[in-house]
């Protein structure tokens, strides 16, 4: 009889409007959430299924925690429910995991009824993240690259481009050198280290002009061979 008074005093706290409310909050907050993503992103391209995820997030969460309350006996039956399913989904990254907690900390502060908290923390998380991405704080301030360059065979390739590579890397080393187009052309590939605040066109600029304006190829790092 005692069980049954309590869940009875349970249920007759959670109305249809408190969920509603509760629903409608925690949603405009995962919408929140999910702007900021965008807006954060570095790389400039994200999931849109990711993008809906995070939108989706709080208010289930909010849900979760309206139906559950205070009963142990709910608690225990969920538990053991999401312990069946399985997530097979790589982790991806690290910042992306952030922001699932994020809208989970947000959804559990609206199932819980502080709106207030969870406006408050959620506008002041956001703020945060788009300031940290508006100075770009944590970017390295150099970046390692592969070029290739092609120079006539007449031309001598030791320490032909030094002095332009001094300029605009902090570090750079001659990796490979070989013969193509019959032997009528020398193909040099470096690794360098580019430093971000110089200016990659008129870095290329300046070696088109020592090679005579012949292929030059500047790309993300990897290996020698794979050119």
């Amino acid at each position: 009889m005692l069980d049954i008074a309590l869940n009875a005093n349970i249920n007759s706290t959670l109305t249809l409007g408190s969920a509603f409310l509760t629903i409608i909050v925690s949603f405009a907050l995962g919408i929140l959430i999910s702007v900021t993503y965008m807006k954060t992103h570095v790389k400039g391209y994200y999931s849109q299924n990711f993008t809906l995820t995070l939108i989706l997030i709080p208010a289930v969460i909010a849900v979760i925690i309206l139906l559950v309350g205070s009963n142990v006996a709910r608690a225990f039956s969920l538990a053991g429910a999401f312990s069946i399913a399985r997530f097979r989904s790589a982790a991806g990254d690290p910042k992306d995991i952030a922001y699932v907690l994020f809208s989970m900390a947000a959804g559990l502060a609206c199932g819980t009824g502080l709106f207030g908290y969870a406006a408050l923390f959620t506008v002041l998380l956001c703020v945060f993240m788009v300031v940290l991405c508006k100075i770009n704080f944590g970017a390295k301030k150099s970046c390692e690259k592969i070029l290739k360059i092609l120079i006539p065979e007449n031309m001598n390739y030791q320490g032909a481009f030094d002095d332009i590579l001094k300029k605009y890397t902090t570090n750079y080393q001659l990796c490979r050198v070989k013969t193509t187009d019959l032997g009528t052309l020398f193909e040099l590939v470096y690794t360098v280290t580019m430093d971000n605040e110089k200016d990659e066109k008129e870095f290329i600029d300046e070696l088109r002009c020592r090679n005579g304006n012949l292929s030059i190829v500047l790309s993300m790092n990897a290996a020698p061979n794979d050119f």
